[in-house]
């Protein structure tokens, strides 16, 4: 049996991607779905797991080399996607994010939504372009160290400087935030008659 291609026209129109990301998706994405599956443990995030993993084909079909079959490079990005989710899972801050959410009820957003972006623009305002960049890639994007270096063209090393930099940051403005809260509300507990 003839081993199976992809045939990725140089130039092509979208349309031709469009084409082969169906062919693609109708051949293997059973596969694909079944290898999510099994790394996430969970439908749902399988499901969206897949669509991404097919998203990321489509951006790089023009990349894929015929040395393996597209079997095996679906396989491959299905798989380093689905690890990257569990370790992002895993970070510490997505924790302290899943609790704050829990703590915060029914009654999220409004004003205090506004101020945290507000406070989120304004620390990365004070930022390099670069750590801004490195922050939202690490911090919104999901993406790892390595990721991001090769994305910017730094050095690992020198991605985790300005990630520690801009979490020295976070963590001064946090602090300031909260001295702050806890002194108006000393100050409101002061005015109030007994």
């Amino acid at each position: 049996m003839p081993k199976p291609t992809l045939e990725v026209l140089q130039g092509g129109s979208a349309a031709d991607s469009r084409a082969a990301l169906r062919d693609l998706y109708s051949k293997y994405g059973g596969s694909v779905f079944g290898r999510c599956s099994f790394l996430l443990k969970d439908r749902s995030k399988a499901e969206d797991a897949m669509q991404d993993v097919f998203a990321k084909a489509l951006t790089h079909l023009a990349e894929f080399r015929s040395e393996a079959s597209p079997l095996t490079w679906l396989m491959k990005i299905a798989t380093h996607h689905c690890l990257n989710v569990l370790r992002a899972e895993r970070a510490p801050w997505h924790q302290r994010f899943r609790r704050q959410e829990q703590a915060r009820g029914e009654g999220h957003g409004g004003p205090q939504l506004f101020e945290d972006r507000e406070a989120v623009r304004n620390l990365l305002s004070r930022c390099d372009l670069e750590t801004q960049a490195a922050a939202v890639h690490y911090y919104v994007d999901e993406m790892t160290l390595e990721e991001i270096a090769r994305l910017l063209g730094r050095s690992v090393p020198t991605i985790r400087k300005r990630l520690e930099s801009f979490t020295r940051l976070s963590q001064q403005e946090y602090a300031r935030r909260n001295e702050s809260e806890k002194q108006s509300v000393g100050q409101s507990n002061e005015e109030k008659p007994s």
